[in-house]
């Protein structure tokens, strides 16, 4: 079958070239201007205009896309938080164990996003929770941007009177002349490697979100800062100690270009097995996969479930020096340019094994497949979470009904019982 590059949004030469090499490698494709395409892989601006009421275009059955229709339920960083934010108060009130708190009414196993305020909209309880721990440093990120683009540091609340049309109301100018942002309490005390600041870069594919059934891949990476890392508040205005952003770190001038300030998943695996131990190190990744299914689970009631839809996510986690890891943002769209011959050859296989999953055996596409491919089409994917599978087994039935205990991760046990408990994906 056919793709139609012409119609393609590609951000850049290498994602184009890379994309097309990997479709003609099958013999799926050629690549053609004026002929009928079947596989499309889009920007999610394209995929807006596809699925919006004005155009009235309707997908085939031998049509699939990359991205679900509103994606942005868990990749736009206001939406991200309030759809965990609502999961959290529906386990409440069903009762769940899974949201259960302690003393201080903090979650035990629902805290994985640190505390976030919508701006302007939640400025006055920003201002109350700021005013509880006044020496707090915050982050703010405009909601619908990526890169770094437009995020700064602030640890005064005089550094955010500008947002405010008057601070004596803390009323805030409309919404359609200053963009919303929102508000997170800065992780300021992350795990260090060599001094300096890293977080992960995991992908996750989704295949369909009811029943929910999502892939976690093997290869993501770390992107470390070029400058060692410093609370001191004299540094917050220096992104390059602060923010990991590839496209912020490669004007540093510390920037490696042969390494690109990365290390794989594995390397650091290994890094935490060797200092901190192995079973602690099994423990922190088992709780990232537990974060990623449970922000899966939080949109996966909102999210338009289309069946010629699937999604690679990019998941962005930091992890604190207790060993906790944190949900920062998700990425509709993460990078597939390649900065290192390392990033090359990840984000082919990434692509790769993609595709193997989105479209088995190399065959015309059928979005009305049970979308459960064979294991040996997986390639460096692993089944993270299958809904029907965990349903079949009463995994989360069982869960339910045990409170107190942890929500299950991979091989880990209950904080509370040092028992071993059921894990909720496998």
């Amino acid at each position: 079958f056919r793709i139609m590059a012409g119609k393609v949004k590609w951000v850049t030469d290498i994602e184009k070239s890379v994309l097309i090499n990997n479709f003609e490698k099958r013999g799926w494709i050629q690549v053609a201007e004026n002929e009928d395409w079947n596989f499309y892989w889009m920007s999610v601006q394209t995929i807006r205009n596809v699925f919006s009421v004005e155009t009235g275009y309707r997908l085939s059955d031998d049509q699939i896309v990359n991205h679900f229709p509103n994606h942005y339920e868990l990749t736009r960083k206001d939406l991200m938080v309030k759809n965990i934010k609502r999961y959290r108060k529906e386990l409440e009130k069903e009762g769940s164990p899974l949201a259960e708190k302690d003393e201080n009414g903090k979650y035990i196993y629902l805290d994985f996003v640190p505390v976030t305020f919508m701006l302007p909209a939640d400025y006055n309880l920003f201002v109350e929770e700021f005013r509880k721990n006044p020496s707090s440093t915050w982050i703010m990120k405009p909601c619908g941007k990526a890169q770094g683009k437009g995020i700064f540091l602030i640890n005064k609340l005089s550094q955010i009177k500008k947002w405010s049309r008057d601070s004596k109301t803390s009323s805030f100018v409309s919404q359609s002349s200053k963009e919303a942002y929102v508000i997170s309490l800065y992780i300021n005390n992350p795990l260090l490697i060599g001094g300096k600041k890293f977080d992960l870069r995991l992908y996750v594919l989704v295949s369909t979100y009811r029943p929910l059934r999502c892939y976690m891949y093997k290869l993501g990476f770390c992107r470390f800062c070029t400058v060692k890392y410093t609370p001191s508040t004299s540094e917050l205005d220096n992104m390059f100690v602060h923010l990991t952003n590839v496209a912020i770190q490669k004007h540093g001038d510390d920037y490696n270009h042969i390494h690109g300030g990365k290390w794989t998943v594995s390397n650091l695996r290994l890094y935490l097995e060797s200092t901190r131990g192995k079973e602690v190190t099994n423990k922190l990744f088992d709780e990232i996969h537990w974060i990623i299914v449970q922000s899966l689970k939080a949109v996966a009631p909102v999210m338009n479930n289309d069946k010629h839809c699937f999604e690679c996510y990019g998941y962005d986690i930091i992890i604190d020096d207790k060993l906790k890891p944190w949900l920062i943002e998700v990425n509709a769209s993460p990078s597939l340019t390649s900065s290192t011959a390392n990033d090359r050859i990840l984000k082919y296989n990434l692509i790769n094994d993609t595709l193997n999953i989105a479209v088995p055996n190399g065959e015309i596409p059928d979005c009305k497949w049970n979308k459960s491919p064979p294991k040996e089409v997986l390639g460096n994917y692993e089944v993270l979470y299958d809904e029907e599978m965990a349903q079949g087994d009463g995994t989360d039935r069982d869960l339910r009904g045990r409170p107190g205990q942890s929500p299950g991760v991979k091989g880990s046990r209950a904080r509370d019982s040092g028992k071993p408990v059921l894990t909720t994906w496998k």
